[in-house]
């Protein structure tokens, strides 16, 4: 039966019940908690599989690993390090999250490979009031030490919108929020001490802890680590006296971005856009301290990171599919513009009283108003978080790129460019969040940022199948290719489809200090593998058949996008030095008559 009907009718009520499944999903009912994310680290007798938050890494291939252990104690990750030294294992670190999208966290490939999951190291959070500091154990959840500070009378200043992360996962892969003011958005920049453990000589006992403070010059490379270092035992993160802020959101025509931009970050501490290029409209975030006297007790539950039926995420994920399938850019419009819609109706997840949004502004705890992630917490079967890999729900790429913010203006104007060229193009992330534009500063950390930024972050369809192309395919690549080769944006090094990696090396000024804190903290590259290695180094896969489909590549040929079914390789629309896969159809033979 299909499922479009074959009248203008039948496809009116289709669409309709389907705009209303995505209302209804966002409407703001009583909270309603979902399925406990699935352990990361799954394990037989033949070994365990690491799995990513999607269930799929980027090339879609497993990673395995001979054994997994879970120390409690720095005594035991000390342990486990010593071990695998002595045994001439490769190791890398995982948390109970695992939400690396490119294979950072995975192992060498080679058999003689362990993972040390910081899971159940979850212990100890340590405030130290007088000093405005906490020490916490790399493997607490973000949500945890956040509600323990806010009730010892302090706040965290910087943390990412997502909570479903560790504490020494969200450091070591530079996590972030957004803010210029004060040390600036990024977590890793309010970093005052790490512990990690480290691979040592045989008379060290194999392993080691270096306590790292300032100035010394390793704690500039451990606190955005990627997780080649060592193992982080405990991370110090500086506080400040717990406060609270007013949000606003201002949905509004998106003509201006590109003016407005530095002087909307350097107005408020907590500043973000939301650009809806399809839409035409710009979301500003007003957001700023205010006195903890000033009335409310509101929170962030953003919609994106609510708990979500099962059968409605099933449902939107097999309507995207058929959009897909049948090239529908205009059903994707529709969509776009009812989500928009329910976002500016509920405030995208601002909730007053905890419970309802009411009107502007929504005042709140620092606590409760800059990280969201309620669809992680309970054990009702029949919600989950929208990407769930246990159920048939969303499947997305994300793509994030971090500018110098003077070339960013430019960027902009491209991205309109094309936009404008056909502005259906855009609809499909405009189903996501649009494009998410946020703030941070210039960083001492060897792989921060050289100077303050501007980071953009999209998401968009990605299909089951690796050999399937997707609708619009050329207009994401080349956005893609834009923003790392025409102005040189670094990619978020957690995040991205490969080819964001190219030749990466050669865009941190500090890339050759943080090499030779490698070598003395891991001189046996114990915590490296041939993945982490290709992200860190830049390295393009091999150019194989279908490899542009998924960002493995950049095509150089048709045979790497998919020309039996339409798709070749060609230039850019705007950005002409782009090579991007295009749908470009055969021409139907005209009739002999």
């Amino acid at each position: 039966m299909n499922p479009m009907g074959s009248s203008s009718s039948s496809r009116y009520k289709y669409w309709t019940w389907w705009v209303l499944s995505i209302i209804i999903h966002t409407l703001p009912f009583p909270l309603i908690h979902g399925m406990v994310p699935e352990s990361p680290v799954q394990c037989n007798q033949s070994g365990c599989t690491l799995l990513n938050s999607y269930g799929t890494w980027n090339d879609r291939k497993d990673c395995h690993a001979l054994n997994v252990t879970y120390p409690t104690t720095e005594q035991q990750l000390h342990s486990a390090v010593s071990y695998a030294v002595q045994n001439h294992l490769k190791v890398k670190v995982v948390t109970k999250f695992s939400h690396t999208i490119p294979k950072l966290a995975c192992p060498s490939s080679q058999a003689n490979t362990l993972l040390i999951s910081t899971e159940k190291y979850d212990t100890g959070i340590e405030i130290d009031a007088a000093n405005l500091a906490v020490t916490v154990a790399s493997g607490v959840g973000l949500r945890r030490l956040i509600d323990e500070v806010e009730r010892g009378g302090f706040s965290l200043v910087a943390a990412p919108y997502w909570e479903g992360v560790s504490v020494g996962g969200l450091i070591s892969t530079g996590a972030h929020g957004s803010s210029w003011w004060g040390k600036g958005g990024a977590v890793h920049d309010h970093v005052l001490g790490i512990s990690i453990v480290v691979p040592a000589s045989k008379s060290e006992g194999y392993a080691k802890v270096l306590k790292l403070k300032a100035p010394d010059p390793l704690l500039n490379a451990a606190k955005l680590s990627l997780g080649v270092l060592g193992a982080i035992s405990k991370v110090t993160l500086s506080l400040e006296h717990r406060f609270k802020r007013s949000i606003t959101f201002n949905f509004t025509d998106d003509t201006h971005i590109e003016d407005v931009y530095i002087d909307h970050a350097k107005q408020y501490e907590f500043a973000d856009i939301t650009w809806y290029p399809s839409r035409h409209t710009a979301v500003y975030r007003y957001d700023s301290r205010v006195p903890l006297s000033a009335s409310g007790d509101g929170l962030y539950d953003f919609i994106g990171f609510q708990p979500n039926s099962i059968l409605i995420s099933e449902t939107v994920r097999g309507a995207e599919k058929l959009l897909e399938n049948t090239r529908n850019p205009n059903g994707k419009c529709v969509t776009a513009a009812a989500t928009l819609g329910v976002k500016k109706l509920i405030a995208n997840g601002l909730k007053n009283n905890g419970l309802i949004f009411s009107g502007y502004p929504v005042v709140g705890y620092q606590g409760k108003m800059q990280t969201s992630g309620s669809c992680l917490y309970s054990t009702r079967t029949d919600t989950s978080c929208a990407w769930d890999p246990r159920i048939k729900g969303l499947f997305f790429y994300e793509s994030t790129a971090i500018f110098p913010a003077s070339k960013f203006e430019d960027f902009i104007r491209d991205v309109r460019k094309l936009r404008d060229l056909n502005s259906e193009n855009f609809c499909g992330i405009d189903n996501y969040n649009g494009i998410l534009i946020r703030f941070i500063k210039a960083s001492s950390a060897y792989l921060g940022q050289s100077e303050d930024s501007v980071v953009i972050d999209f998401n968009y369809y990605r299909a089951n199948d690796a050999s399937t192309p997707r609708l619009n395919q050329d207009v994401w690549e080349e956005v893609e290719q834009l923003a790392f080769f025409k102005y040189g944006a670094k990619p978020h090094l957690a995040k991205n489809r490969n080819l964001a990696f190219l030749e990466v090396q050669n865009k941190y000024p500090k890339f050759n200090l943080f090499i030779a804190a490698k070598q003395q903290m891991d001189p046996q590259n114990v915590f490296s593998s041939e993945w982490s290695e290709a992200i860190l180094y830049g390295k393009e896969s091999d150019k194989v058949d279908g490899c542009a489909l998924e960002g493995q590549c950049i095509c150089s040929e048709d045979k790497h996008c998919s020309p039996l079914m339409g798709y070749k390789c060609t230039h850019g629309l705007i950005y002409k030095e782009a090579r991007v896969c295009r749908y470009l159809p055969q021409p139907k033979p005209s009739s002999i008559v």
